[in-house]
């Protein structure tokens, strides 16, 4: 990615405002409005706003007790241009663009409570290596109409008919919103997401878009975060709503984020590659680095009340430590292929992750494990969910406890990241206890 100049906004003078935005811990998009004459200011200046706001609860309320709230004074940081630069926003009326930004002390230091900064923190011991991660996310949506009482399916566009079951891989299905999914495919190529194929899922009113592998480890994570804002603003312009919480409907099928990563050495060669199935050491203490954690990490992977309903035996998503080679029942997967884009498939996230933490605790993991050079346990045959393997977390609260307490989360993230995550988490579980599902389910639908 180049850096973000002003020639993007001299070349569209149609561009009518600015949305300056950060990633909060909860993936949310945190920032500010502006107008052209003023936004393009950012470029150069920066723009300030309180350190606080990277660690909002899910309503978008301080974290009660939080050191960066009054013990500080509720101080500012200073944000500037993320390496993205300018995209459109197509789901709005008016000729947008977005200038993605992240935070830095007023000394100048990358603030540790900012996302995106511990994720470039992973993608620099991997640099210092040599090394190069290679990384493509899978993410999975519901298209739903919340007009009523209840969730539905929305009816077609085309016959106005609504979709009575699941259609794995279904034409039809994907036809019935041809209209959104080609706009969709044309707001991807605007702001530069390299989505590839689509398709329908298990769930009712369920798809997948895959986004293709890159090699640069930023751009693969603002691609999802952008990817996940552009599928829910659009939808509304189609009168519809769209959701990647973890179960947005009890009895069907959950939302995951799957992420296939390999990495390439100085000469781009795949470590993971041996010239056949197996894969090689550096692949097996990938894996055994992933699993290392994974209990550790659920709560990056599954960060949400809502998101323990996913993690349920027979529900197409993991809910024990295993890996397998091209099983989709076991939480990593090394998928068939040629040896050359020998990986691994990480498939625990939900699809209400922040993709910035989820990428770091992954590939974070992997690399440690290298480093270690740990040993996996034997690959699974068969179903994982009829066999007797380590659990993750089936809780929330447990979930909390693991990753404030891991001394291994803090190899990978600061050790302020951590503390205001818990804090966030906390307090969120305590407000989500005063709510019944469907108040539940109201929130998360459109935040997440």
């Amino acid at each position: 990615m180049s850096a973000p100049t002003a020639q993007w906004l001299n070349e569209r003078p149609q561009i009518r405002t600015i949305r300056v935005a950060a990633s909060d811990l909860n993936g949310q998009a945190r920032g500010k409005r502006m107008p052209v004459s003023t936004g393009a200011k950012v470029l150069t200046e920066g723009t300030r706003f309180p350190m606080s706001v990277l660690n909002l609860d899910i309503w978008g309320e301080d974290i009660e007790n939080s050191p960066l709230v009054f013990e500080t004074g509720d101080c500012d940081g200073v944000l500037h241009p993320t390496e993205r630069g300018f995209v459109p926003m197509p789901w709005l009326e008016a000729p947008t663009a977005l200038l993605p930004i992240w935070m830095y002390g007023t000394d100048g230091a990358p603030f540790a409570g900012d996302p995106r900064h511990a994720l470039a923190q992973i993608r620099d011991r991997y640099k210092a290596r040599g090394w190069t991660p290679v990384v493509a996310v899978e993410l999975e949506f519901f298209l739903i109409d919340d007009s009523g009482r209840h969730l539905q399916v929305p009816p077609s566009p085309r016959s106005g008919k609504r979709r009575t079951a699941g259609d794995i891989l279904s034409i039809r299905a994907l036809d019935a919103f041809d209209g959104f999914f080609t706009e969709l495919y044309e707001c991807c190529d605007a702001m530069d997401i390299p989505a590839d194929a689509a398709i329908s899922e298990a769930g009712l009113g369920q798809f997948e878009i895959n986004l293709l592998h890159q090699s640069d480890l930023m751009k693969a994570a603002d691609d999802a975060w952008l990817f996940k804002m552009l599928v829910k603003g659009l939808a509304r312009r189609h009168g519809f709503a769209a959701s990647f919480m973890a179960k947005p409907y009890p009895d069907a099928s959950g939302n995951g984020m799957h992420a296939h990563f390999s990495v390439l050495d100085g000469d781009g060669q795949n470590i993971f590659d041996d010239g056949g199935p197996a894969g090689t050491d550096a692949l097996q203490q990938a894996l055994a680095g992933c699993l290392d954690v994974m209990q550790d990490s659920t709560l990056l992977f599954a960060p949400h009340a809502n998101s323990y309903a996913r993690l349920i035996p027979g529900a197409h998503a993991p809910n024990a430590l295993s890996w397998a080679y091209d099983n989709r029942t076991a939480a990593l997967r090394v998928p068939a292929s040629a040896p050359a884009a020998r990986r691994i498939e990480h498939r625990v996230a939900g699809g209400d992750v922040n993709p910035y933490l989820a990428l770091a605790a992954i590939l974070g993991a992997a690399l440690d494990g290298i480093e270690r050079g740990a040993t996996p346990p034997p690959p699974i045959t068969g179903n994982a969910y009829d066999q007797d393997l380590p659990m993750l977390p089936g809780t929330w609260d447990e979930a909390i406890d693991r990753f404030e307490k891991s001394a291994a989360m803090r190899r990978l993230f600061s050790d302020t990241l951590i503390d205001n995550f818990v804090m966030c988490k906390r307090q969120e579980a305590q407000g989500m206890a005063q709510l019944s599902d469907d108040e539940q389910t109201a929130l998360y639908l459109d935040t997440v």
